[in-house]
């Protein structure tokens, strides 16, 4: 495809407290790669908005679960977002809710997990462009819980079941002038190999980066 959109995906390939961006990289690239060019990094200077600019889309699967980003980062991340640009969230990646300024945008925070077990996960909004042609599917996963914040209006797209009860799984919200989606499959490889993951992350994508349909 001409003129393909430009994604920026950020993990970590050093340091990882838990969820290491190698193999997954390869994997988010495959996915994405009739519709983007898809830049990865570790670097967190990439979320300065003077980097960020140059692209269409943000992927994070940052594990930030001991520090936050800097205020810069943070500041440019807000902006970015803000005044137009795309921004998914996988699965560890909430755990940029250390800025409490990124949790408002993500618009939840991680409360824990039991765990890995297999879930099944069920649809809930299946007009919205993320979940089209997205049906209940089977994962095993970690089943993350979240507190959502009181502030914003966001759509539960997906939700799972485990023994204890139904959960959201993904939603999405506006940020000022820009879309926001958070997925919570992801923790390992195995996951985005799954053709359900796989579809719901382009569509997310696409309708966060405003992809062309």
């Amino acid at each position: 495809m001409d003129h393909k959109k430009k994604t920026l995906l950020l993990g970590d390939y050093t340091h990882p407290d838990f969820h290491p961006l190698q193999g997954v990289d390869a994997e988010i690239s495959h996915i994405l790669s009739d519709w983007s060019t898809v830049s990865c990094s570790e670097n967190r200077k990439m979320l300065l908005l003077e980097n960020l600019g140059a692209f269409d889309l943000c992927i994070s699967y940052l594990d930030e679960w001991r520090e936050p980003v800097s205020p810069r980062q943070t500041a440019g991340l807000l902006s970015y977002v803000s005044s137009g640009g795309g921004l998914v969230v996988m699965h560890n990646a909430i755990s940029m809710q250390n800025r409490y300024e990124i949790a408002q945008m993500i618009g939840a925070k991680f409360k824990g997990h039991p765990p890995y077990a297999p879930l099944d996960f069920t649809v809930k909004e299946p007009d919205h462009p993320v979940m089209e042609g997205i049906e209940a599917f089977t994962l095993e996963e970690e089943p993350y819980r979240f507190e959502f914040e009181l502030f914003g209006e966001r759509t539960i797209l997906m939700e799972y079941r485990d023994e204890e009860g139904t959960f959201p799984a993904a939603w999405a919200q506006s940020y000022g002038l820009g879309r926001v989606v958070y997925l919570m499959p992801g923790h390992h490889v195995a996951s985005f190999q799954h053709p359900a993951v796989r579809r719901l992350l382009l569509q997310a994508a696409r309708w966060a980066g405003r992809f062309p349909g």
